[in-house]
């Protein structure tokens, strides 16, 4: 029947010209072209589960469906949701019933354990994850060594303390919670729920609450097919590498054995809202709660800044949340502001992220400069945040304005307008502006390698720690790069010095010196120690080397070798080379003395790599 109507439908298309104008036949074929469009979406939708999806979960690729259907619902509009609603429905049958092992074995990276969702994360395989987390506080009142680690001298500190659960706005993500806690329950550990939020936000809920730990199911910044799982200790920081390692392997242990002792696992595990052992609070307050208690040592007075916002007619703020976590809390991280000078873009619900990679980039930025380009007002301030608010990059409507260099803009801010003295800590990677400034100021700089984990031993040091990478936190808040945070702050700057960001960075550029970073990378075919040589063969460019960049040649200055390896010429510009830490690729990352120089050091970073026979 739905074959004939579509044939039908697709006969008389090209006589509905004529048809409509005969009142009679002209109504009934309105309706039936509403019908008959329908029904060929329907046919279509068959057509691509037909080609994508089995009987066999395993086989089943539903995030090629779901993109599918995306793609077709931004030309055609909302009709594709439903169709979509369906697959999703399929995925989450998957993500509770899977009972396979992971299809790429559980390992915590810099940021935790990600993975595709209902392949490597579901329910049963985050609650052994889960499981893994507990025995290490089943070992710390025999392991002492553990106690600095994670923050707590017993289990039974650890099981009354409990742990802060919450996942962003990846799909599944209540189905997940529900899983950790059924764990968490069954072990006796008190579970405080903060439901959706943001990594920053959580992490000050574990110290305002003094939590043992957090679990966030989040793959932070990944496309819309991945999961994830952020395990934090009691200092509400990434955890140290000593931790990830041994719930990595215990991970893998339980996983391989198909069981586990503290694992009483159900099919479906009650909704967190259904329980009564959980303790569900508003981590939101949690956060607000932290900065305000923290003021005299960072100098951020949050009451002030939003009150100056809210009454300040000369300054517009716009933030895109890309559908993530942090739509949930932008209007009342500025009090419900009434100004109308508060524009907040893609804040509704959305797992597919409207189709774009939900990251801070520039082509995610366009709808924010084409606002903020729009509005009179003489400063203004545009950010865009990563789905589990842990990164945030930010415009003025006339220049974006990279982590490189808001983190040492940060830090001026701070030293300077502020009054705060102290050092600065930013990954290796990171842009020397930073340390430019350092320099000027009398003051230290600790430079680790990338991950944000690497600033543990400079926490409550540091004015400032950052990453390239868009993240920061600052001394008095958390350990954890919060994008809230650096709202915060940039909003207190534009408004202190009166000035837009570019035009403040133009100041600091004019003082100190202009840097000009850029970053990229490539695709390689080795991987683990095969590439670990090929690239230690980069070790005959040492100091005193000569190097041709562009139609110069450089004399490397300082070689740093913490993280891959970073050679500093004589003019200051730099180039760094380094494996990713998660795909078979080799990433690089330069930054010049002039605009047009930072080009020529990828050259010679590729011409580098081409020379150990990478290229």
């Amino acid at each position: 029947m739905k074959e004939a109507i579509i044939y039908c439908y697709l006969v008389l298309s090209p006589l509905k010209g004529v048809l409509e104008k005969v009142p009679f036949i002209g109504l009934r074929l309105s309706r039936y072209n509403e019908w008959g469009e329908y029904m060929s979406i329907s046919a279509r939708v068959d057509e691509i589960l037909s080609r994508l999806v089995q009987n066999d979960h395993s086989k089943n690729d539903y995030f090629t469906v779901i993109k599918e259907l995306v793609d077709r619902r931004k030309q055609d509009g909302q009709v594709w949701q439903e169709h979509i609603d369906t697959v999703y429905t399929m995925l989450l049958d998957e993500i509770m019933t899977n009972n396979a092992a992971p299809q790429t074995a559980v390992k915590f990276g810099t940021s935790g354990w990600r993975g595709l969702l209902g392949k490597d994360i579901f329910v049963r395989s985050i609650s052994f994850v889960t499981a893994a987390i507990i025995e290490l506080y089943m070992a710390v009142d025999h392991e002492p060594d553990l106690i600095p680690l994670l923050g707590v001298r017993s289990l039974a500190e650890a099981r009354r303390r409990g742990c802060v659960v919450g996942f962003d706005n990846r799909f599944g993500g209540e189905a997940l919670a529900a899983a950790v806690i059924d764990v968490l329950a069954d072990a006796e550990f008190t579970v405080h729920y903060a439901g959706e939020s943001t990594t920053g936000v959580l992490s000050a809920a574990v110290l305002e609450l003094t939590a043992a730990f957090s679990i966030n199911l989040t793959p932070s910044h990944n496309p819309l097919e991945y999961g994830g799982y952020k395990y934090n200790a009691a200092d509400a920081g990434p955890a140290a590498s000593e931790l990830t390692a041994r719930i990595t392997d215990s991970a893998r242990k339980i996983i391989a054995a198909d069981t586990s002792p503290l694992v009483a696992l159900e099919k479906n595990p009650p909704l967190p809202a259904k329980r009564t052992d959980v303790l569900p609070f508003d981590s939101l307050a949690t956060w607000k709660s932290l900065v305000r208690k923290n003021r005299g040592r960072h100098g951020l007075d949050y009451d002030e800044i939003v009150r100056h916002f809210e009454n300040n007619p000369e300054i517009v703020v716009v933030v895109d949340s890309v559908h993530g976590a942090s739509r949930l809390h932008i209007a009342d991280l500025l009090k419900q502001t009434t100004s109308g000078r508060l524009i907040h873009l893609r804040g509704v619900a959305d797992v597919t992220f409207g189709g774009v990679a939900p990251e801070p980039s520039s082509a995610n930025m366009r709808g924010v400069v084409k606002a903020l380009q729009d509005r009179p007002e003489r400063l203004k301030l545009g950010a865009i945040i990563d789905p589990d608010g842990d990164r945030i990059r930010f415009t003025d409507g006339a220049k974006e304005i990279s982590m490189n260099q808001f983190g040492a803009m940060s830090y001026h801010f701070l030293h300077e307008f502020k009054g705060k003295k102290g050092m600065v800590a930013k990954t290796v990677a990171t842009s020397n502006m930073a340390n430019n400034l350092a320099k000027s100021f009398g003051e230290e700089i600790f430079e680790p390698r990338v991950g944000f984990k690497e600033f543990k031993p400079v926490i409550g040091k540091a004015l400032v720690c950052f990453e390239e990478s868009d993240g920061i936190s600052i001394i008095g808040h958390t350990p954890e790069k919060d994008a809230y945070i650096g709202l915060l702050l940039a909003l207190d700057m534009v408004m202190t010095v009166g000035k837009n960001l570019g035009e403040y960075l133009q100041d600091l550029e004019r003082q100190y010196g202009a840097c000009y970073p850029d970053r990229d990378g490539i695709r390689v075919s080795l991987q683990g120690d095969e590439l670990l040589r090929a690239l230690a063969m980069l070790e005959k460019y040492g100091i005193g080397a000569v190097v041709r960049v562009g139609e110069e040649e450089k004399i490397i200055r300082e070689v740093i070798d913490i993280d891959g390896r970073k050679m500093i010429f004589g003019d200051g510009s730099w180039l760094m080379i380094r494996p990713s830490g998660t795909e078979p690729k080799v990433r690089f990352y330069v930054e010049s003395r002039t605009p047009t120089g930072a080009l020529h050091l990828v050259d010679a970073a590729k011409a580098m790599l081409a020379g150990v026979g990478l290229l």
